[in-house]
């Protein structure tokens, strides 16, 4: 699940460091990132437009990367504060100059710090909405990139972070210890990973929706999944029908590119 933004070189925003500048939400939003290493495509922009967020409450991304989430949702959800957390320092930075160059550093927060040692000003159950991209790979099965940005980026736990990392389990822990009664989880992951998301949800999260991201409309499988809990709540889990990503020629579908061009959000 890729896409080709324009992008043009930039200034490195580190010694040694080389970016580029990406156009997101149709050049709604300029972002700086890496060259080299994980770069962030569509999974976060349709994690953002999940969430279910009004102006006057309180957001958190968990591994913010270089903030496509954070800064989609609040370009999105005029009012709404979102606070990030990255591990990566230069990555953090990233976060801050792009809020900055997109005139969103009023509403917005990053700080250093994971799953495994969160900041310790987050306050448990002070965010309305809880949001997360987690790496997607387990160490013990992945074949993991000698690009460290890229393994820590796409693959869970120690392995994947250079000593610094946590699994599915912390992720979601922090998540849930995070938001209020009543208030959201959403993550976007592998299809093939589903049951351990829901297994991490079980017993502190209830009316979970499974919305699959198809890639067409053909028999392929779904690959992503975004999954919705509410703490709390004692409501059955549910399958959405989902949304399909691209027509037979390649082109985004009328409904995945109000999301990624039009800035629409998501029902779930």
């Amino acid at each position: 699940m890729t896409v080709a933004p324009r992008r043009r070189a930039a200034a490195a925003a580190a010694p040694g460091l080389a970016v580029t500048e990406d156009g997101f939400l149709d050049h709604r939003l300029a972002i700086r990132q890496p060259r080299d290493g994980y770069r962030a495509a569509i999974d976060p922009v349709f994690l953002a437009a999940a969430v279910p967020a009004r102006a006057g409450e309180r957001a958190l991304d968990i591994g913010a990367g270089v903030g496509v989430a954070a800064l989609a949702l609040a370009h999105r959800v005029a009012g709404l504060t979102v606070t990030g957390i990255e591990i990566d320092p230069t990555l953090m930075r990233l976060c801050t100059d792009n809020a900055k160059a997109n005139g969103l550093e009023g509403r917005t927060d990053f700080m250093v710090g994971d799953a495994a040692r969160p900041p310790a000003r987050l306050v448990p159950g002070s965010f309305d909405h809880v949001m997360a991209n987690p790496p997607y790979l387990e160490a013990a099965r992945a074949d993991i990139s000698p690009v460290r940005a890229r393994a820590a980026a796409n693959v869970e736990g120690r392995a994947g972070a250079g000593g610094n990392g946590a699994d599915l389990a912390a992720w979601m822990g922090l998540a849930l210890a995070m938001v209020r009664q009543g208030g959201t989880v959403t993550l976007i992951h592998r299809a093939d990973r589903l049951l351990d998301v829901t297994a991490c949800l079980e017993g502190r999260a209830g009316g979970t929706v499974i919305f699959p991201l198809w890639p067409d409309r053909g028999s392929a499988p779904a690959k992503r999944v975004l999954v919705q809990g509410i703490k709390g709540s004692g409501a059955p889990l549910r399958m959405a029908r989902g949304l399909v990503l691209h027509e037979d020629d390649g082109s985004f579908t009328a409904e995945a590119d109000r999301v990624l061009r039009g800035a629409g959000g998501l029902v779930l």
